[in-house]
């Protein structure tokens, strides 16, 4: 496994991890800034591919899969941004939760999560029940914290479609929902080299996102159930 990325499921480690955000220089300069991001999507919609991209390298289980456990990546990267006149690590903390178990762990429960990613291929129909299962874990804010990342974008060009054209094509809801999420749309294909060519400007839409909401976190409603 790479040196910068650990992964595990034990809520005490995930605790732990958290534990560091905000953390600062012993001169009191903040050194780092830890984004607690969401993985939210259908079966097979590509939530570990983007989730690769966003660590850069392959440590999400991609392909079929019917794991019931959620997974947390985190990853540093080093001198990403300068923040008051300071050279700033981002640190990454990826949560892929699959379909049938949406919540959060508690760690995410109590810290927060900056920005939640809406996962959906291009080449199937993804139901609104994504956007309704947001709302309920996060509230009507949710929107405010969200940025929908398409799929397997290539099937877009053997299609002979631009993006805007396939937006336009899109259900009423995605539709609607592309123009109200704060952090806009992405489009990722599906080669094997996108972690390390696409995986620099999606991290860079992220931090611009959590910056326009000053870095706040979603808090996860205390009545939320997971289910839609």
């Amino acid at each position: 496994m790479d040196p910068g990325v650990d992964g595990g499921l034990h809520a005490d480690s995930l605790t732990n991890i958290l534990r560091s955000l905000g953390s600062r220089r012993p001169d009191g300069s903040q050194s780092e800034l830890v984004l607690n991001v969401l993985l939210l999507g259908d079966k097979q919609s590509g939530r570990s591919s983007v989730g690769n991209a966003l660590i850069g390298g392959n440590e999400f289980q991609t392909g079929v899969s019917t794991t019931t456990e959620s997974q947390l990546l985190s990853r540093n990267f080093p001198k990403f941004f300068r923040r008051q006149g300071a050279e700033t690590d981002l640190v990454l903390r990826v949560m892929d939760t699959p379909p049938l178990k949406a919540r959060p762990p508690s760690p995410f429960c109590v810290d927060g999560v900056h920005v939640l990613v809406v996962v959906a291929r291009v080449d199937r129909p993804c139901g609104a029940h994504v956007q309704k299962l947001a709302a309920n874990l996060f509230g009507p804010d949710w929107r405010q914290h969200a940025i929908i990342v398409f799929t397997h974008a290539d099937y877009l060009r053997e299609a002979g479609l631009s993006q805007s054209d396939y937006l336009s094509q899109a259900t009423d809801w995605m539709r609607v929902l592309a123009k109200e999420v704060r952090g806009g749309v992405c489009f990722l294909d599906n080669r094997s080299d996108w972690p390390i060519i696409r995986g620099r400007p999606l991290r860079d839409q992220l931090l611009r996102l959590s910056a326009a909401n000053h870095h706040r976190a979603l808090k996860v409603r205390t009545d939320a159930d997971g289910n839609p």
